[in-house]
């Protein structure tokens, strides 16, 4: 619960900022954040001349401000030329190819002037990086809406001219940005369209303003706050009467609803957290809703879900809504076993107190600590940032047919950043570049992510761009001879991130708007998902990990087959309740006139399994993802876990090392980009169509 709500700033700021940046995060997604800024210093190098390479990453204020207008000036002059072509004149080179090659050209272009403000060592450098994406983003915006260029595109379209399934695949693209802002419309629904997103913006900002101002908090005694960390403690505020001031904020209620003993101040909590903003954000949400629905409508679909979702994976509401029960009803016993547990636990430990959902992340935590005895202060210690790193290098090179190679004396912006060169390890073909600034700097960006700085594209003049990728982290270096060392969490999130890297440059695709990372939601967190199993696997762990002070003493198999115990236990309780968000976010945009607070409260027993809503709990409170960020595509992240658990038990598992079926995943898989339908190209791996089996009997397998 708490894992979900707290995550509603970073969910505005992703739905808010310009798509200019192309992010990844699960978590993914993982967002564009403000406020960067990097204190460190770095002397600005000479550039060095590297094949392929058209990022410029080391721009002064106003040589960003500058190429930003030669960007706009560009792009204005080839649409302008594209618009010109008569209706019945237009071909492939004169309408499509001007286009494809400008996105290609300008892509890195662009992202030489946006990533800046994420890791730039001058203020006037963010500054400038920020304004850049501002006048570069309206331009896109204004392109996006020219009726005149849709026109000349539409009459190619419709043409039926022969093309490769590539170049169809990007010509409808073209033609869904257009649709997607009215330009098939009549000019008054257009203009309606523009004011119904006006007003969803509008009230998005407001709903995520009322929660960022509420400052609400409890006063406890340190007794009712029994159980937390003295470090916790030492963070809080207090009262004027020398109580602990705890603010309704998931970095404070999280730990509360975790670590706290005493039932009564986890309830209280739980209860003032669901209850932030109250009826305000309720009506906001409910307005959003309506809004969402007439503007789904005037583009000619039933209801806003299926307006979502239509040109996603799933395809369809009526798909999601039949996956998400599935998967519910497949883990009903396995979850009902796991809230016995817990029950009998809280029995044990407060009488015949009832259980309640404000109970689920205290009494998993404390059977977690009784069943594993995991000490993740001592794993720590086997997790130098270094070691992990090369493990990671070594897994990828050998798993994909790659080779590392870093890039000396690279044009960087802070002396910790490194330029590494991928080559195929078969032809010794130069495939990609990625930079990894992977260490802690005062208000730098920080989420550990991947931005894609240039994408894999193929210009009509045969010249083929690769592409390349910033790695972004915020981990410890080593200090005074002491090793940075990282997290479990840590690696596992690194793991996944490298994946996307891998994922951008073996991608061959030859249109920047369908390579790298700019694939279906749906599908694009599916590869780095499936490459976490390796951080529980003993084969790989043994290659990531290493006692700080002998590095040549790994982490014990026990230790191994306990953290993969550990992820999933209680895994279907955790999934149960993730389940009942997504329900509950396609049920609202997909009807209208429901009743939220009784829908949320029906699925919640439902779901559940008998477990209650909090008494006055506000859905817009408890799950703001359903108002802005995730809205009627919740689903997407349970969806991607459940095929990436198919292809890692039928394909990987056993074979955790064999380049022969990594190749094939780096052909099959990571090469096409968004050119295939996603369930053809996992179909194509596999053999025969994703199952959901392999993810249900994943939760059996270490269950209680």
């Amino acid at each position: 619960m708490t894992e979900i709500q707290g995550n509603t700033q970073k969910m505005y700021k992703r739905k808010t900022q310009s798509k200019l940046l192309v992010f990844t995060g699960g978590a993914a997604l993982l967002a564009v954040a403000v406020n960067l800024a990097i204190v460190a210093i770095c002397k600005r190098k000479k550039k060095k001349e590297l094949p392929g390479f058209e990022l410029r990453p080391n721009l002064s204020a106003s040589e960003i401000l500058n190429l930003a207008d030669k960007i706009i000036a560009k792009s204005k002059k080839v649409h302008d030329a594209v618009a010109s072509v008569p209706p019945n004149k237009v071909t492939y080179s004169n309408v499509i190819s001007p286009l494809a090659d400008l996105e290609a050209e300008q892509f890195p272009l662009v992202q030489s002037c946006v990533f800046p403000k994420l890791i730039s060592t001058s203020d006037d450098v963010r500054a400038a990086s920020a304004e850049a994406e501002r006048r570069i983003d309206a331009h896109a915006q204004m392109c996006s809406k020219r009726e005149d260029v849709y026109r000349v595109v539409k009459a190619f379209s419709a043409r039926g001219e022969q093309t490769s399934a590539e170049q169809k695949c990007f010509i409808q693209c073209l033609v869904r940005d257009f649709e997607r802002n009215g330009l098939n419309l009549t000019t008054s629904k257009r203009k309606e369209l523009l004011r119904l997103r006006v007003q969803i913006e509008e009230l998005s900002l407001r709903y995520i303003q009322n929660l960022n101002d509420d400052g609400t908090f409890i006063p406890f005694s340190e007794a009712e706050l029994d159980g937390l960390p003295k470090e916790f403690f030492e963070s809080l505020d207090k009262t004027e009467n020398g109580k602990f001031k705890v603010v309704m904020r998931s970095h404070h209620t999280a730990v509360v609803l975790e670590h706290c003993k005493v039932g009564t101040t986890r309830r209280m909590v739980a209860m003032a957290y669901g209850k932030r903003c109250g009826e305000v954000n309720l009506s906001i949400l409910e307005n959003l809703v309506h809004l969402r629905h007439k503007f789904a409508r005037l583009q000619g679909y039933s209801n806003y879900a299926d307006y979502a979702v239509h040109y996603r994976m799933a395809r369809s509401s009526a798909k999601v809504f039949e996956f998400l029960e599935n998967i519910s009803d497949s883990i009903t016993d396995l979850a009902a076993k796991e809230l016995a547990s817990l029950k009998n636990l809280k029995k044990q430990e407060e009488g015949e107190s009832p259980f309640g959902i404000e109970d689920l992340l205290y009494y998993v935590k404390r059977a977690e600590d009784q069943e594993f005895n995991l000490d993740f202060v001592t794993v720590k210690q086997y997790f130098p940032v270094s070691l992990v790193l090369s493990g990671i290098f070594k897994i990828m090179q050998d798993l994909f047919g790659l080779r590392f190679e870093e890039v000396i004396d690279a044009e960087v912006w802070h002396y910790d950043v490194k330029l590494y060169s991928v080559f195929d390890l078969n032809s010794g073909e130069l495939i990609g570049y990625f930079f990894l600034d992977l260490y802690t700097r005062e208000e730098k960006y920080i989420h550990t992510c991947v931005v894609a700085l240039q994408s894999s594209a193929l210009l009509s003049n045969g010249t083929r761009q690769i592409p390349v990728a910033l790695l972004l982290s915020q981990l410890q270096n080593d200090v005074d001879g002491h090793a940075g060392l990282m997290r479990f969490t840590e690696v596992v999130n690194l793991f996944h991130e490298f994946g996307h890297v891998v994922q951008h440059v073996c991608n061959r695709a030859p249109f920047t708007r369908i390579s790298g990372l700019r694939l279906d939601p749906d599908f694009v967190e599916i590869p780095a998902q499936i490459l976490e199993n390796w951080c529980y696997e003993s084969v790989s762990l043994k290659l990531l990990s290493g006692f700080h002070q002998d590095i040549t003493v790994p982490i014990k198999d026990e230790v191994c087959e306990s953290l993969k115990k550990w992820r999933h236990s209680f895994s279907a309780l955790k999934l149960k309740q993730e389940i009942l968000y997504c329900l509950f976010d396609q049920i609202i945009h997909c009807a209208e006139n429901v009743d939220i607070i009784e829908l949320f409260k029906h699925l919640h027993s439902k779901v559940m399994l008998g477990l209650p809503m909090l008494e006055g709990t506000n859905p817009a409170s408890c799950f703001p993802c359903s108002a802005i960020g995730y809205e009627a595509a919740c689903y997407s992240r349970v969806w991607s876990e459940v095929f990436s658990a198919d292809i890692f038990v039928s394909k990987f598992r056993g074979n955790l090392l064999n380049q022969h079926i990594g190749l094939q995943f780096r052909n099959k898989v990571l090469a096409p980009g968004g050119a295939k339908e996603p369930i053809d190209v996992l179909s194509d791996f596999l053999g025969r169509e994703p199952s959901i089996q392999a993810f249900i009997d994943s939760k059996a397998e270490y269950s209680l």
